[in-house]
């Protein structure tokens, strides 16, 4: 299996010093960096635009993710591309033309990933997950942070990775949504190895170092 990786979210940081933030979660050994774009569409929010990307971007050297929780989001890949991401997400409910939207991603130069909801079957993936680099796997409804995992997701995970090993696929699954020291292991086992976590490092007591670093702990036990 790919390597296990943590992906801290900005949308549970404090934004007044979103640039220290970032470099924290950099200097903690984080591996990647996820903007959450909503639209107040798609899902239930409004958050970050390109401008937010460009301004992770001048913050750290890490990978960026842009999940794009919009609809239609063939409409916006380039300016996220222009903005610096590295990676972008595209939900599988968002848009009628997928496959159009992943080739642009990269014909862009970048990685693409598609998202589904916690009730759209794994069987949706069929036709794409030869075309993507990863697939993101929500584990709770999108919309806002610090919501409580839903376990019905893992057997959903799990048949992800069946279906990528069955046509000798080494893609990464993400899961984005209430991972914590309890939800990482579960997920890992079911076949997770990018691991989203917002509010468990940027709203931890324990500070972003400590809780990246149990995050990892929880997982190798």
């Amino acid at each position: 299996m790919p390597k296990i990786e943590i992906v801290p979210s900005i949308l549970s940081a404090d934004l007044t010093r979103l640039g220290e933030q970032v470099q924290e979660a950099e200097s903690s050994s984080a591996d990647r960096i996820q903007v959450d774009v909503m639209d107040g569409q798609f899902v239930p929010n409004i958050t970050f635009g390109p401008l937010v990307v460009e301004a992770v971007r001048r913050s750290t050297g890490l990978p960026i993710e842009a999940h794009l929780m919009i609809i239609e989001p063939e409409r916006y890949v380039a300016e996220f591309a222009s903005a610096g991401a590295d990676v972008i997400i595209v939900h599988q409910e968002a848009t009628p033309h997928l496959h159009r939207a992943i080739q642009h991603i990269h014909h862009l130069g970048k990685k693409a990933g598609v998202a589904i909801n916690p009730s759209t079957p794994a069987a949706m993936l069929e036709d794409i997950l030869g075309d993507v680099d990863s697939v993101l796997v929500m584990t709770v409804n999108p919309g806002f942070g610090g919501q409580e995992f839903i376990a019905e997701t893992l057997p959903k995970i799990a048949r992800v990775r069946q279906m990528m090993v069955e046509r000798g696929l080494e893609r990464d699954i993400e899961v984005d949504g209430g991972i914590g020291m309890a939800t990482a292991p579960l997920v890992v086992k079911a076949g997770a190895n990018l691991l989203v976590a917002g509010a468990s490092v940027f709203g931890s007591k324990e500070g972003v170092a400590a809780a990246i670093h149990r995050m990892r702990e929880s997982v190798r036990s």
